[in-house]
Order: C-alpha cells, then sequence, then structure tokens
C-alpha cells in the first residue's frame, strides 16, 4: 500500500499553532484539502513548495516587525478566516439560546418600529410629492382685514383664477377646485357622493392626475362631463365598460356623460375624490352668475406658475390687480385684501389654513424623536446585554490570547457575532412589519403601505442600518472583551476591575431617561383628550341623528312626517351642525360706539326649533319665535363672543341693535352663551344665527329618546323612502360626527403609547442585562453575606439600591424635559388641561416599579443561590 504524500511536518505544526491561536480551526483542512489538488496536478515537489509559501505567507506578518500589508494573505484564506468567524459567532449565539432570543428580540424590536415610524414620517412629508410640478403649484390665498380684524381664508372667489391667468404670463395655469355632495344614479345603483369634485378642465394640466381612458385636454370641458375614478367605475358599472356611459345627476335628474376613467388619487393628496364633475356644470348651469361675483367666496384655487417665476414677486403685482379689479368693492365694504400663494407642498403639514387633509408637523418631530429614542434604547440595550457576558467570556479571551491571539483578531471575532446578530434581527425585523403593518395602518387611520413588497427601497435602507447597528453596537463590547489582560482573567482578578462601570450605568439612565419621558408624554396626551371628550361643550348632542334631504317644501314635509314617528323627540333644521362646516358672511353690526362694524361672521341658519333643541342656553333677550312674523326676515340671534367682538360689558347691551347681513336688516333679539361649535383646538367664533332659507338649508336633526333605537331609525327611513323615493338613505349620530375631529389626536395617543411601552419593554431588558452583570460581580459577596446571615430580602434590597438611584437619577433629567415638549404641543390647543404634578409623581412610581419588578428577577435568583456554590464560583 502507497503512503499519501505529506506537506512538511514543520509547516504543518506552524499551521496547527496558527489556526488555535487565531480562531480559524478550519483553516488546516482547506489547506491540506489544496495540497492534495496540487499533488494530482502539479506533482509532490511543487505542491510541497507552494504550501510552505502559503504557510509562510499567512504566518509571517503576525511574527516579524513589518507591516502585514507587505504580505497579502491569500484570498483562500481571508475567506477562511471570515467563514470561521460567523461560524464560531453562530454556535456561540446557539450555545446561549435564552441570552441570543433576548438580545435579537430587542434589536428587531428596536428596528421595527424605527422602520415603521419611517413609513409614517415618509408617507406625512410625501404628501402631494406624487405631483412633478409639486414646486410650481401654489394655493391662491386670501387675508381679509376689516376693524373687526384679520379673517384667514384658503379659499378664494370663484373670478380670481381667470382673470389672474389672463393677467400675468407668469401663471401658466389656474384650476378651481370644490368640494361638493350630489347625488349619482345609474338605473338602480344611487349613491350619495359626499366626495364630489367640481374641477375645471385644466386640473389635468396643473395635478398629475392620471387618466387612464379619455383626453385629458377635454375631459372636464363640457357641462356636466364626468370623469370617474377606478373604483367609482367599479361601483357604478361593475366590470362593463364606463366610457361613454351616463348618470343621473343631482335630484333633477341631469344627464351627465362618463369622459373619462382616472387612476385612483394617492392616499397622501389634497385631491381625493371619487368623482370629478366639470366646473362648467356649476358655472353654467347650476350658478350662471357666478363667475362674475368677485365677493363670492367659495373655491379653492390652485396656480401653476411659468419655470423659473419668482413667486414673491408675481405676490407684490397682486395689490395692484386687487385695486382693479375689486377696488370700488373693497371701498364700499370698508375693507382690505391681501392674496398670499402657498406653496403645495406645504399645505398639509405647515399651513394653519382650512384643507381638505391636514397634517401636524408637531406630530412628525415627535414621532421621529420617539424613532431615535427606540433605536438608541434597542443599541444601548444590545450593548449591556453583550458585556453583560463578559466575565462569562473572559476565561475564552483570556486562553486564546496566551496561546498568541491579537486583540484585533478578537476584536473582529467578537463584531463578527454583533453582525450576525444584527443580521438575524434584521430578518426578524421584516417579519414582524410585515405581520404588524396592515395594524400600523389601523392605528395611524391610513394606508401608509399595502406591503413590504412596494418598499423595496425602505427595506435596503433598513439592512444597511441594520449592518450600520451590528457594527456601531458591536465595536464597545469587542474592545472590552478584547481588552482582557490573560494573567488577570486566568487569576480570576477580573471580576474585581470596574472598567466601564460608569459608562453602563450612564446608558441605562439614558434608557430609562428616555422610557420616563415618554410615560410622563403618554399620561398628558391621554389626560389632554379626556379632558377634550368630557368638556362640557355648550350644547346638548347626545341621542342626536342627522339626515340631508332636499330643500324647499319637501324638507319641510319630512320634518313634520319625523316628528309624528314613535322614539322622535323633536326635529330641527338647519345649514349646518357642530362639528361641521358653516357658511360665513360679511355682516355689519352695531358695535358699543354706536358704527356699523364690519365683520366677517360664522352663520348659522336654523328654524324655530334649532336652539331649544340643541340646548344653547339664551343669557340676554330671546330665542326665535314663530309668535313674531318678523323673525323670519328681520331678527339676529347672536353668541357671546359676538358681544365681545362689539365691544359691549354685557350681552344686555347688544339686544335692540342694528344689522346687516347679506339681503337682511333688522335687530338683534337674542344672545346665546357660547358652545363649542369647532374644535377644542380653536377658540369659539363669532358666531350668528338667522332664519333658514327654505332653498340653501338642508340638515334634518333628529332628537331620539334613545328607546329602541334600531326601530326609531327604520322608522325614520320609511318616511325618508316615501318622500325621497330616488334618494340613498343616510345618517349618522351626532356624537360621533363631532367627535370626528378629534380622530387624528386619537391616533397620535394610540401610537404614541404603543411605542412607548415599545421603548420601556426594551429599557427593561436592558436593564435586567446590567443587572445581570453587576449580580455575576458580587456573587462571592452574595455568598459571605449569606454564610453571616443576610436575609434574602437585605440581598435584594442590596442589589436593587444602586440601580433605583439609577432610576431616580434618570427621572430628574427627563421630567424638565418631557414637560418642556409635552407643553410645546398643548399650546396647539385653545382649551387644555394643565400638567398636573401627579403625573409627575405617578410617572416616577410606575418607572421605580417597573425597574424594581425587572431587577428583582435577577437579584432573588442570586439570593437563593447555596452560598457553597457562590463561593466555589470564584
Amino acid at each position: 500500500m502507497n503512503t499519501p504524500i505529506q506537506p512538511p511536518r514543520w509547516a504543518t505544526r506552524l499551521l496547527h499553532w496558527f489556526c488555535a491561536s487565531h480562531l480559524v480551526n478550519d483553516l488546516e483542512g482547506d489547506l491540506l484539502e489544496l495540497f492534495a489538488q496540487r499533488v494530482r496536478t502539479h506533482g509532490p515537489r511543487e505542491a510541497r513548495r507552494r504550501y510552505v509559501r502559503d504557510v509562510i505567507s499567512l504566518i509571517r506578518p503576525f511574527t516579524l516587525k513589518e507591516k502585514p500589508e507587505k504580505y497579502p494573505q491569500p484570498a483562500f484564506i481571508q475567506s477562511a478566516m471570515i467563514r470561521n468567524f460567523f461560524k464560531i459567532a453562530f454556535r456561540n449565539l446557539v450555545k446561549h439560546k435564552l441570552f441570543s432570543f433576548i438580545n435579537v428580540l430587542g434589536l428587531s424590536a428596536g428596528m421595527t418600529a424605527c422602520f415603521l415610524i419611517a413609513l409614517y414620517v415618509h408617507f406625512e412629508l410625501t404628501y402631494d410629492a406624487f405631483n412633478k410640478k409639486a414646486d410650481r403649484i401654489y394655493r391662491l390665498s386670501s387675508d381679509i382685514q376689516s376693524s373687526a380684524g384679520t379673517l384667514q381664508y384658503s379659499i378664494t372667489s370663484w373670478p380670481f383664477g381667470p382673470a389672474l391667468q389672463n393677467d400675468f404670463p407668469e401663471i401658466e395655469a389656474f384650476t378651481r377646485v370644490s368640494k361638493e355632495n350630489y347625488l349619482f344614479r345609474k338605473g338602480d345603483v344611487k349613491f350619495n357622493e359626499e366626495n364630489t369634485v367640481l374641477a375645471d378642465s385644466s386640473i389635468f394640466q396643473v395635478f398629475d392626475l392620471k387618466l387612464l381612458q379619455g383626453n385629458p385636454k377635454t375631459a372636464l370641458k363640457a357641462p356636466f362631463s364626468v370623469v370617474l375614478t377606478e373604483s367609482a367605475a367599479k361601483k357604478y358599472f361593475g366590470a362593463h365598460p364606463a366610457m361613454g356611459q351616463t348618470l343621473l345627476v343631482g335630484d333633477n335628474g341631469d344627464a351627465a356623460q362618463v369622459t373619462g376613467i382616472m387612476q385612483d388619487p394617492p392616499v397622501n393628496s389634497q385631491l381625493r375624490g371619487d368623482v370629478f364633475l366639470s366646473m362648467t356644470t356649476h358655472t353654467r348651469h347650476y350658478n350662471t352668475a357666478v363667475n362674475d361675483e368677485w365677493g363670492n367666496f367659495g373655491t379653492t384655487t390652485y396656480l401653476l406658475l411659468q419655470p423659473g417665476t419668482d413667486p414673491a414677486a408675481l405676490s407684490r403685482k397682486f395689490p395692484a390687480f386687487l385695486h382693479n379689479h375689486m377696488g370700488r368693492l373693497l371701498q364700499q365694504e370698508n375693507i382690505s385684501m391681501t392674496l398670499l400663494l402657498e406653496p403645495l407642498r406645504d399645505i398639509y403639514l405647515y399651513s394653519k389654513r382650512e384643507a381638505e387633509q391636514s397634517g401636524s408637523i408637531e406630530n412628525i418631530y415627535i414621532f421621529t424623536i420617539v424613532a431615535i429614542f427606540i433605536l438608541l434604547i434597542a443599541c444601548i440595550n444590545f450593548i449591556n446585554l453583550t458585556t453583560a457576558r463578559s466575565l462569562e467570556r473572559a476565561r475564552e479571551v483570556g486562553v486564546r490570547k496566551a496561546v498568541g491571539a491579537g486583540r484585533w483578531l478578537l476584536a473582529r471575532q467578537f463584531i463578527a457575532e454583533s453582525l450576525l446578530m444584527s443580521f438575524l434581527g434584521f430578518l426578524l425585523s421584516v417579519i414582524l412589519s410585515a405581520a404588524l403593518l396592515p395594524l400600523f395602518n389601523e392605528l395611524s387611520g391610513k394606508t401608509i403601505s399595502r406591503g413590504l413588497g412596494q418598499e423595496p427601497l425602505s427595506v435596503g435602507i433598513l439592512f444597511l442600518a441594520s449592518i450600520f447597528i451590528g457594527l456601531a453596537s458591536g465595536i464597545y463590547p469587542a474592545l472590552v472583551l478584547s481588552s482582557f489582560e490573560p494573567v488577570k482573567v486566568l487569576k480570576g482578578k477580573l471580576a474585581m476591575t470596574g472598567n466601564g462601570a460608569m459608562l453602563r450605568k450612564g446608558l441605562v439612565t439614558i434608557q430609562f431617561a428616555i422610557s420616563i419621558a415618554l410615560i410622563i408624554g403618554t399620561m398628558i396626551v391621554y389626560s389632554q383628550l379626556d379632558f377634550m371628550r368630557s368638556h362640557a361643550l355648550g350644547f346638548a348632542k347626545d341621542q342626536t341623528v342627522v339626515i340631508k334631504p332636499g330643500t324647499g317644501n319637501s324638507r319641510n314635509a319630512l320634518k313634520t312626517m319625523l316628528q309624528n314617528v314613535n322614539g322622535v323627540k323633536s326635529v330641527a333644521g338647519s345649514s349646518a351642525v357642530p362639528g361641521g362646516p358653516n357658511s360665513q358672511a360679511h355682516s355689519k353690526l352695531e358695535n358699543a360706539r354706536g358704527e356699523m362694524q364690519i365683520a366677517t361672521l360664522d352663520v348659522y341658519r336654523v328654524d324655530f326649533d334649532f336652539i331649544p333643541q340643541y340646548g344653547l342656553k339664551v343669557v340676554a333677550g330671546r330665542p326665535f319665535s314663530s309668535e313674531f312674523t318678523s323673525d323670519s326676515t328681520k331678527a339676529l340671534v347672536v353668541n357671546e363672543a359676538t358681544v365681545k367682538l362689539l365691544g359691549y360689558h354685557s350681552p344686555r347691551e347688544a339686544i335692540g341693535k342694528k344689522f346687516s347681513q347679506w339681503d337682511r336688516e333688522g335687530t338683534i333679539v337674542g344672545v346665546v352663551k357660547d358652545f363649542n361649535f369647532k374644535s377644542l383646538k380653536e377658540n369659539v367664533k363669532p358666531l350668528t344665527f338667522r332664519m333658514l332659507d327654505p332653498w340653501n338649508s338642508d340638515l334634518l336633526s333628529v332628537k331620539l329618546d334613545g328607546h329602541n333605537v334600531k326601530a326609531t331609525l327604520e322608522a325614520i327611513e320609511t318616511q325618508w323612502k316615501t318622500q325621497y323615493p330616488d334618494r340613498p338613505f343616510s345618517y349618522y349620530f351626532l356624537d360621533e360626527f363631532y367627535d370626528r375631529q378629534y380622530r387624528a389626536d386619537e391616533r397620535f395617543e394610540a401610537l404614541f403609547l404603543n411605542f412607548a411601552a415599545l421603548a420601556i419593554f426594551i429599557s427593561c431588558m436592558g436593564l435586567l442585562g446590567l443587572a445581570s452583570y453587576a449580580t455575576v460581580q458580587r456573587t462571592k459577596e452574595i455568598g459571605v453575606r449569606k454564610v453571616l446571615g443576610a436575609s434574602v430580602a437585605s440581598i435584594v434590597g442590596l442589589l436593587s439600591k444602586d440601580f433605583l438611584q439609577l432610576v431616580g437619577l434618570a427621572f430628574v433629567i427627563a421630567a424638565p424635559l418631557a414637560w418642556f415638549v409635552m407643553h410645546r404641543w398643548l399650546e396647539s390647543f385653545a382649551y387644555k388641561t394643565p400638567i398636573h404634578l401627579w403625573i409627575f409623581l405617578a410617572a416616577a412610581l410606575l418607572s421605580a416599579l417597573v425597574a424594581l419588578a425587572t431587577i428583582s428577577f435577577q437579584s432573588i435568583r442570586a439570593a437563593l443561590v447555596n452560598p457553597v456554590k457562590s463561593l466555589r464560583s470564584e
């Protein structure tokens, strides 16, 4: 039998020593396999020569006092070393399953929270960004100044758009947009489309709304032209073609032709609508004079400026434009006006004026800070848990150093473990993000993303972030572990050293300072929303159903029919209800100086039953009454805010004073106590009540007795179908409708609460790691104390005292910062709860209890260990 050819024995021994000391145990096998291949291809002599050359090239940079760069290692050796790094790292993770699970879970939880918040922030910041010309699109807004102050509008009068384009070549195009409520019918299919958008034909020139069918230049040009979104087309026509089909519009059933099918607009867009109806339908059919009514403010106007146009320079030309077109009207009304250009991208987050969609840049800032904090907590948690195991691996490091392993090589090994854990955290984070995304969409109230498949760039960024986190979080533990002195480690003296103790305690303090700040913030947010929900609004909104019938005689007939329905206490007609939009009118009222003061005031057109049904308290004069025939045309009721605006010291002084509003003149007959007809974020504004006009007041508020509400609603629907057989029956409860104003704040509360709880959970894991570290260091001390008679309670108290001091320090840091941030947040509310002292005391107590519960787990476990085992461990 032939003896197999072997490489030189001395070279093999050198290689064995190097592999044992430099953590590349599989390298020997790789080189021997390569040697056997070379024997077959090049012969024994050449194979031995190349084997010696590879061994020397591997060892020489580490044995000679020369720069390793002079002797680059072969690629296969470098690959084997890297492979072994990760193989050993994987074995260590498997060996310590619980530790690895906690560490990976903490990292993945932090990355998942940060990823979801990043999706939310990106969604909010990219509102209307789908428009490629967004940097040239501006909303035309107006300020109206009078002796009563300045009123800020996001709308303009109807002639502004056409006149501006005609007068200024800097304006490439304009479009007017108005959200309306229209009835649409197709055979038996009937829908009351509240998201109907009246728009000029140039809307497709200004905005990037994609038409799938139809000509964008002519689709909305002719009267009664309709463009349907894809979802609306399916709703009316199913799978059948919709182009060229006819829909019936309004109560009269005017025929409208479908001239285009449009892709559904993005969710984060100001122009959200299901049906787009040509503006000429309104200007040439329903209101033929509106294009000449400069004082009729009722549409939103968007301007597309020519490339290179300076919006500030264009704005400076607007005063002359107003003087030319509205000078006489403004002089007659004794008011002045300023036109402003608001960038389209600024409307959603930065504008303080009304908009179809409004966000909060303050909330974006808060969520961004929370995301950074959670990720920071996760990284701190990783460092603490890793260093908590440093003593356990100290002997391993000492042995490796004793046989020649260098510090940098050991550091690379631990960084490899960190990268592996970070990568596992990334994989788990992707799984968690995909699973939690539907719930996150529900909590945020928006479809932030339909799935990770549509977010490849975001997932890629998350992967790069995980690599960075792995490197950044692993550097400190790697340097600490690789710096152990082998002599001290092998003699068992490492436990007595305090290297890094202050840093670890500082990291835990930062963790709990963030957590305490989030606890305080959550309590204040909940307290504010609870305050708004329970605040006395000044009107009765419970058990009230609001329906929207037609106008005139049909509405009056329905009101009479509903008053006779069992379960209905009363019915009132109005043009608006609290929490909803209302009209505004340029008014003249006699003030305390006897002058006719001009003001633009909110207006409710109501019938005789509205004020008593809504429980509005009359503080002076009387409400409208059918006993006074002049009330229908010559009476006005105002609120207390209007009285203050006019300069009266008491509501009684305003009774009998003159007014002029639209086409009516008369006297003020009553003053009602202020009530919150808008959100509690706003102060109560001046409000006037006038008797309704039969042609433009179309809401009925039905007060129920609360018994068998379902049967009462069915009876109301029966009466509705009798009066309006061609219109679908729809209704809403006033209390739910009013509370919709706070949905964004409630979603903010829910998100804030969930992320705060997650941050506290990760912080507890970090505290658990530090408690474990401290307990291991004090094992011998615990054993000695137990031998001398110390109780379990005293040992637990001893181990817990230092950590509770850290929590106390964290509270001192967090409390003023949380107060400052939340005080700024509360400034956006006109009616706000005070920041109570009990909130801070409760946060301090809760954080202390959470910390104590976390620490006690490890402390009690250590205190119950047999002292003989504790003393032997040293």
